[in-house]
């Protein structure tokens, strides 16, 4: 399936779990978390989700072996809308943050993304390779990278493909918090538990994606 899910209260913890890919995206990853974002939408004494990575890293992106199976482009196309797993996240009515470590590269950095909050541990490497190796960023990272940082920075990242330290990716907005590894899911869980004791935080973060759309 690829991920693990646990739960601790009203916080559920979705775990990239791939270990021998890097946790890169596959097919089945992709419909496991689509699932799981589907079902949790349903469940009012669920009130956040933490996303994180199991192994070295947060993922490594898209998983390239698949690329070469579907018989044409449309039809992989046609494939993931039918389980368009990024606006399920991106629209999900809990709280959702990213707590990443290692790496997110490609898929990776873009699913972050389209979390509410990203917090990484220190030394996390962050990269939109697509455009260098001749793709295009296919998880909507051509629209949620100029909304968390400016765009001249976007264009920037995704057209070079260079990879970025963690330190510059809170220079640049990306992420919120840098935290030791070993701190990174109870900082994540720290933070959530802050926000979702908000009487009106669901409100505003209603009010906040309507206006970035």
């Amino acid at each position: 399936m690829g991920i693990n899910l646990t739960r601790a209260d009203d916080i559920l913890y979705v775990q990239l779990d791939r270990i021998e890919a890097l946790n890169a995206i596959d097919a089945p990853m992709r419909d496991a978390l689509y699932e799981a974002f589907c079902n949790v939408q349903d469940d009012p004494s669920i009130e956040a989700i933490i996303l994180h990575g199991a192994g070295k890293g947060f993922c490594a992106g898209a998983d390239l072996a698949e690329f070469g199976e579907a018989n044409t482009v449309l039809q992989k196309r046609r494939i993931r809308l039918q389980h368009d797993v990024w606006e399920v996240i991106r629209t999900c009515n809990k709280l959702t943050i990213a707590a990443m470590h290692g790496f997110a590269v490609g898929s990776g950095i873009e699913l972050a993304m389209l979390c509410d909050m990203r917090i990484a541990a220190e030394k996390t490497i962050f990269a939109l390779p697509e455009a260098a190796i001749g793709m295009m960023p296919a998880a909507g990272g051509t629209q949620s990278l100029p909304r968390v940082t400016n765009l001249s920075r976007a264009v920037d990242i995704a057209l070079t493909g260079r990879k970025f330290s963690v330190n510059e990716a809170w220079q640049y907005g990306i992420i919120e918090h840098i935290v030791p590894q070993d701190e990174l899911l109870d900082a994540a869980t720290a933070y959530a538990k802050t926000i979702i004791q908000k009487p009106y935080w669901r409100t505003v973060q209603q009010h906040i994606r309507t206006s970035a759309d």
